[in-house]
């Protein structure tokens, strides 16, 4: 191809066609090998090109499904943290009202034993009385038959009454003959006597009452003094 070239020297443009021709030489036109190896080179550098940006675009892929399991697992942490700390709660509500429920039941119980005890404290003069009018009137009876019947029927309604208490729990303290113990009983005299062992229960002048185990009234009683000691292995059974 020949640049046109505005000159006036003929020699000028002689030189100028010439180099024109030369460089015309050196442009040749490609062989179909040559010209396939560089279509191949092409398509080698277009896919390493390409496997290249898939595998930035898979790394960054990668990178952002990496941090949303990373956020997923942090999530799940707190929420499992949350949840125990719920449950943590939970049991100690559960705790508290057991524990409150348990307390409210003993109270009740001990609000009723205190009754039951209060009602029975006060039965107990009602007992005493009923015990000595019938004494009282047995000895003054003298075969007369109206006042036996009297004295029948009073000791009757006392059985009935120490009975009714029996069932709630109630028992009678009657020490006589048994060793004077002062945690149920109360010394209000002492007898001597040499045939009796020492600290032995002569005479009962009150009885006692325990409730539940729990001695309400202690027996008044006298206490024998100047006997022979109680041997240990008795005083053990006792």
């Amino acid at each position: 191809m020949k640049v046109p070239i505005d000159v006036e020297n003929d020699d000028v443009r002689e030189d100028v066609d010439q180099e024109v021709q030369e460089d015309a030489a050196e442009v040749r036109e490609l062989t179909p090998e040559e010209e396939a190896a560089m279509v191949e080179a092409a398509k080698r550098a277009g896919e390493a090109a390409a496997e290249a940006d898939m595998a930035a675009e898979a790394q960054n892929l990668q990178n952002e499904l990496q941090d949303q399991l990373n956020a997923a697992v942090e999530e799940a942490e707190a929420a499992k943290k949350d949840a125990a700390d719920a449950s943590d709660r939970l049991l100690r509500l559960q705790a508290d009202w057991d524990n409150y429920r348990r307390r409210t039941a003993a109270e009740r119980i001990a609000e009723r034993e205190r009754a039951a005890e209060k009602l029975v404290t006060n039965l107990l003069p009602v007992l005493d009385d009923m015990e000595r009018a019938s004494e009282h009137a047995a000895q003054n009876a003298e075969g007369d038959e109206k006042v036996t019947q009297f004295v029948e029927g009073v000791m009757a309604v006392h059985a009935k009454m120490l009975d009714i208490l029996g069932k709630e729990g109630v028992e009678v303290i009657d020490p006589a003959g048994e060793p004077f113990d002062p945690l149920v009983h109360q010394a209000v005299g002492r007898e001597e006597n040499a045939e009796a062992y020492d600290e032995t229960v002569a005479q009962v002048y009150q009885k006692g009452y325990r409730m539940g185990g729990k001695v309400i009234r202690s027996a008044m009683v006298t206490v024998t003094y100047g006997g022979p000691k109680r041997p240990v292995e008795e005083t053990d059974a006792e």
